[in-house]
């Protein structure tokens, strides 16, 4: 690189991260701590893919959702899903509507998946039937109905949420759609100090305003300077191995993993370990990526990749534990586990 492209690359840089840090400062007008979890939602917005934010209810998943929509100038839109809902009622549908003249004329109505972020609320709730519509939406940036294609507008972001606890009246999401979202996001409780932050901010007379502080452009923009990161092959080589050790039977699989898993991760896999952290380059000031990079988004970007089968069930192995097994497995470029 040469140093005009350098200086350009560090410009570039330092634009990505004042743009996220003021659209982290308006977050924390209304969340409190969960810097992680903030983080990764970011992650997935800058880096152009979809989060899965899981927890247990009062966390506050739909609260950062739906402030990032406000900090965001974007048409923002929620879903909250039931088991009775149609996929007409988050693509949308033709309806009759009276003209002046006094006739009649079908109008196409959009439903709530035309926006730019969308907060797919309690996910699991909803049938296979609705899961595929949001599927396609996901996917190929646009949804069918009838014999109409709508092309979605970027950027486009579906930002679900789902509670591990309660399974009566929800349906699993399968692993075709799990493997569209970029990130899973595990929504922890807040510490000691950060419950009075939140009793303070909620039980009050103020109320917490976030503001708007850029827009669908500069998102665009952001993700062009997120793909223009470059990766070095042996730190690409490194993801490829990673993802490969979460696949029973490879070369680079640890005893866990032939033991415990069913299903790995697809190569969508890798691709989400690359695009995570051109994005943790970027925020750390660097404009290359790292194997320390790979490794640090690894747990959030394969957790929900890969499958404990019934033995590991059993025997109380988790998606995060076997992440952990390949981690120290596979070693970075040199040698030493970072």
């Amino acid at each position: 690189m040469s140093r005009e492209q350098s200086t350009v690359a560090e410009e570039a840089a330092a634009g990505f991260r004042a743009v996220h840090a003021k659209i982290k400062e308006q977050l924390h007008r209304a969340v409190v701590g969960q810097e992680a979890v903030i983080d990764g939602v970011l992650t997935a917005l800058l880096a152009g893919g979809h989060v899965l934010l899981e927890g247990v209810p009062g966390l506050g998943k739909t609260l950062l959702v739906r402030s990032l929509g406000e900090a965001v100038d974007l048409p923002f839109s929620r879903i909250q899903f039931t088991p009775d809902m149609m996929p007409a009622d988050i693509q949308g549908t033709n309806v009759l509507v009276e003209t002046e003249g006094g006739g009649h004329e079908l109008t196409f109505q959009k439903g709530p998946l035309v926006a730019n972020i969308v907060l797919a609320d309690e996910i699991n709730r909803a049938t296979p039937k609705t899961q595929s519509a949001l599927l396609e939406a996901m996917q190929e940036k646009q949804i069918t109905v009838g014999r109409r294609t709508l092309e979605l507008t970027e950027p486009y972001c579906v930002m679900a949420t789902q509670n591990p606890v309660e399974q009566e009246g929800t349906y699993p999401l399968p692993e075709a759609q799990l493997d569209r979202f970029l990130m899973k996001l595990v929504v922890g409780y807040p510490e000691e100090t950060e419950y009075h932050e939140i009793l303070d901010l909620t039980t009050g007379t103020e109320e917490a305003r976030v503001e708007a502080v850029t827009n669908g452009e500069e998102i665009v923009a952001m993700r062009k300077v997120v793909r223009s990161v470059p990766v070095p092959r042996v730190v690409q080589s490194h993801a490829v191995r990673l993802v490969m050790g979460t696949q029973p039977g490879s070369q680079w699989a640890p005893a866990e993993v032939n033991e415990f898993v069913l299903l790995g991760s697809s190569p969508r896999g890798a691709q989400g370990l690359l695009l995570a952290s051109k994005v943790r380059a970027l925020l750390d000031g660097r404009f290359a990526v790292s194997a320390d990079d790979v490794r640090a988004v690894a747990p959030d970007v394969l957790r929900h990749r890969v499958m404990v089968n019934f033995q590991g069930q059993a025997a109380g192995t988790s998606p995060d534990d076997v992440i952990a097994s390949v981690l120290a497995a596979v070693k970075p470029p040199g040698g030493a586990v970072a």
